[in-house]
């Protein structure tokens, strides 16, 4: 096994660099790739974060690129979407020391695409066996059966005394259960 598919960390933003210029022709043709080769399960969005700049003096509003020559990729980070990412023409490759791509926080993602990121979006996924961690069904495990990022809850299944039972918790309050 590769040490891209070792370091998957589940669905992440990356940053792709690019030739200057090359943006959108990036973008453009990896969302073609995607769609023509069923790939949206790996790769979910492509952005290229900008800003709207507002000439004082005449008016005017300019979009302005936020950063030249980069491309933000919502991927799986795996031999197949790396792959795919690297050998479009124009990319030149990943952000992150030598041939190892690093993710960003969830802060830079807000901070450059003015988007909150939830947890329950990057972290499970209804069906995911859960530990709730905290409150008073605290040691209980069950199947993740609904997830509300509006409201930061999740549903969880527990079986019990011979019956399945729905329990409401807070996102901060499940953990990935560990096999």
């Amino acid at each position: 096994m590769s040490d891209i598919n070792e370091m998957n960390a589940g669905m992440r933003w990356y940053v792709a660099h690019t030739y200057s210029g090359y943006e959108n022709k990036v973008k453009t043709n990896l969302e073609k790739i995607v769609e023509n080769r069923g790939m949206q399960d790996l790769i979910t969005d492509v952005r290229i974060p900008t800003e709207i700049i507002t000439d004082g003096d005449s008016e005017k509003t300019v979009e302005s690129k936020l950063l030249p020559s980069y491309v933000l990729v919502r991927m799986i980070m795996c031999d197949e979407s790396w792959h795919v990412v690297r050998n479009i023409r124009g990319v030149t490759g990943f952000v992150g020391p030598g041939s190892k791509p690093v993710p960003l926080t969830d802060e830079e993602v807000e901070s450059l695409l003015g988007e909150t990121v939830t947890a329950a979006e990057e972290q499970f996924a209804v069906g995911d066996t859960v530990d709730i961690a905290e409150g008073i069904f605290a040691g209980y495990s069950g199947k993740l059966a609904e997830i509300s990022p509006d409201s930061g809850e999740v549903t969880v299944i527990v079986s019990t005394v011979g019956r399945d039972m729905p329990i409401k918790a807070g996102i901060k309050e499940i953990r990935k259960a560990k096999n």
